[in-house]
């Protein structure tokens, strides 16, 4: 479990999310959850961006193979089948709400933003809406922590414990 506070983010970490999302990381506090072979996973990001635009997505998968694999499942429609748990399942709700309240808990750290005060991402607490969102929550805070995000991790083709990263092209240095 990698929560906040994070260790400090180095200069090749910013390159490989670079790499990862095709664009400059921006405003990155922290790693969040790493691959095994020690390549970012998941950032942890300001909750107001350098520009000033609120950024609720705190925990945000950058890893290409658990990116696209997320997209499958949402492809596939696996959101509605997590919804009706929710509405069915009166403790995975209730662990999924809890994970809403750790979510807060873990941005507020670095900052409180109005326009999204009691946003978390991903449709917590009430509704599933992104799985990269809960993913990337259920990789950074560990197993238990967010019932969605464990969900789909294992239905997913991709896991957190065998390294598929891409040559990222971004030197050791």
């Amino acid at each position: 479990m990698t929560r906040p506070p994070f260790d400090e983010v180095s200069e090749r970490d910013l390159r490989i999310v670079s790499a990862q999302l095709g664009r400059p990381a921006r405003d990155v506090v922290g790693i969040a959850a790493r691959c095994v072979c020690g390549a970012p996973t998941v950032v942890s990001t300001k909750p107001r961006l350098s520009d000033g635009t609120p950024f609720p997505t705190f925990y945000y998968l950058t890893h290409p193979v658990a990116t696209a694999s997320m997209s499958f499942l949402e492809a596939g429609q696996i959101m509605v089948e997590y919804t009706a748990l929710l509405a069915d399942d009166p403790q995975v709700a209730a662990a999924y709400a809890r994970a809403h309240d750790d979510y807060l808990a873990d941005r507020g750290r670095y900052g409180d933003v109005a326009e999204i005060a009691g946003v978390s991402a991903g449709g917590m607490p009430t509704r599933v809406k992104c799985l990269h969102a809960l993913v990337a929550h259920a990789l950074a805070a560990g197993p238990g922590a967010n019932p969605i995000g464990d969900l789909a991790l294992a239905a997913s083709s991709w896991s957190p414990d065998v390294c598929r990263c891409p040559d990222y092209g971004v030197d050791a240095a």
